[in-house]
């Protein structure tokens, strides 16, 4: 069930990279995504990554310099819908986030602001100019399939990612060692991604989110990852479901995931 609220809908996903066309060139045959540029006056140059159909799912920059001198390593972001930015991240604030950036407006697609959750993993806040054209349905062969959080305390992230974007707890996974793996949604019967404490093997990773595409073969896909140039990490692996996934990492060091649905 979904609502039609675009608080807390997933909107858009975004690669900050140290080399876009080199990037192209990678998640193109990983993904299956074809490649549009774009250069607006006043703009960064841009990539938009579509999937089959030409329906666009994800986009391209180059990091920007202040990023780079800061240390920030290529890394993929998602942005999440909600009514007006400003409000959103004092909301953050309060629960104990803040702001990474300034608010930027771009004319004629919407406002945003990158802010970060009390553990310290980054996101973003989109306030659309005009409503999404595509539907609310579960992903299609290239898109976002799950997000996933690696934290230090996913019980205190439920409890902010819920006040700040309305998601539901949907299903818990005991883990064992590793704990409880909990799984939310934007409403309480359909589940759009989990969260889990890092174990002590993780704790020099960053806070930070995962985004994992979905595939149609994953086994080919890992080959696919290896063969344009980046690493494996974890996997194939299957998980609970009946699905499978491969963590990996591309060229230029983004992390990322691939996803084969069960059935």
């Amino acid at each position: 069930m979904t609502t039609t609220s675009l608080r807390g809908r997933l909107l858009w996903y975004e690669l900050m990279t140290s080399d876009r066309e080199a990037a192209e060139a990678f998640y193109a045959p990983v993904v299956g995504w074809s490649a549009k540029r774009s250069e607006n006056p006043g703009m960064p140059p841009y990539t938009e990554w579509l999937r089959s159909g030409g329906v666009p799912v994800a986009g391209a920059m180059a990091l920007p310099p202040e990023l780079v001198a800061g240390g920030v390593p290529p890394h993929w972001g998602m942005y999440v819908g909600v009514d007006r930015v400003e409000d959103a991240a004092a909301h953050a604030t309060r629960l104990g986030g803040g702001e990474l950036s300034p608010v930027i407006d771009i004319p004629g697609v919407g406002r945003m602001q990158t802010l970060r959750d009390p553990q310290g993993a980054a996101f973003s806040v989109y306030e659309p100019g005009t409503p999404p054209s595509q539907p609310e349905a579960p992903a299609e062969m290239g898109e976002v399939s799950w997000i996933e959080l690696y934290t230090t305390d996913n019980e205190a992230a439920m409890r902010f990612y819920g006040e700040l974007f309305g998601w539901q707890p949907t299903e818990a996974l005991d883990m064992g060692e590793a704990g409880v793996y909990r799984m939310f949604g934007r409403s309480s019967s359909h589940s759009l991604g989990g969260m889990m404490t890092k174990t002590p093997d993780m704790v020099q990773l960053p806070n930070a989110w995962l985004l994992y595409f979905r595939v149609d073969d994953i086994d080919a896909a890992a080959e696919r990852v290896k063969a344009a140039g980046g690493k494996v990490l974890h996997g194939p692996m299957e998980v609970p479901g009946g699905g499978f996934i491969v963590q990996a990492m591309d060229p230029q060091g983004a992390m990322f995931a691939l996803n084969q649905t069960a059935g």
